[in-house]
């Protein structure tokens, strides 16, 4: 695992061609089960991942948070199947309106041969304003959460 001033990444060598990696990476069903935190609940849209910009909505639960219970909707920034898939989270706003906060989770695969991948996951804050630093610590989560969420994808990829 690697951090930075403004990132953090962690890579694993999974056991699975890169397309079925970026399946399950594409699969908003999945991303509770591959969530190393436990903060992420349920998609809410549950289609899969096929364009830049698309949003996607999840359930979320964080002991911390306000109201425990909240809703990120994710905009995705890159997808270029099967090598990066990446987004921008935030939350909709009471009048509709999307509001991101600047951070954004993003993975890269790189082919080994046709039963393996590398698979680097980063959480990038350098576009968070200091509006938001006031009050949100970066990164949000201890420094097992990239690895165990890699864990997760493997089981899933491998698995599946």
């Amino acid at each position: 695992m690697t951090v930075d001033q403004e990132n953090v990444s962690a890579s694993l060598t999974i056991a699975a061609p890169a397309a079925r990696v970026f399946a399950v990476l594409a699969d908003p069903a999945a991303h509770s089960a591959i969530d190393g935190t436990g903060w992420v609940r349920e998609a809410v849209d549950r289609a899969p991942l096929t364009e830049v910009g698309q949003i996607f909505r999840m359930d979320m639960y964080h002991a911390n948070h306000p109201n425990g219970d909240y809703r990120m909707a994710n905009k995705v920034q890159v997808l270029d199947p099967p090598r990066a898939i990446g987004w921008l989270p935030g939350q909709e706003q009471g009048d509709g309106r999307l509001e991101f906060g600047g951070w954004t989770w993003r993975y890269d695969l790189v082919p080994l041969g046709p039963s393996e991948t590398e698979v680097t996951l980063t959480y990038d804050w350098s576009a968070v304003p200091p509006s938001i630093r006031e009050y949100l610590r970066f990164p949000p989560f201890g420094p097992d959460h990239l690895t165990d969420s890699l864990r997760h994808l493997a089981g899933l990829a491998v698995g599946g």
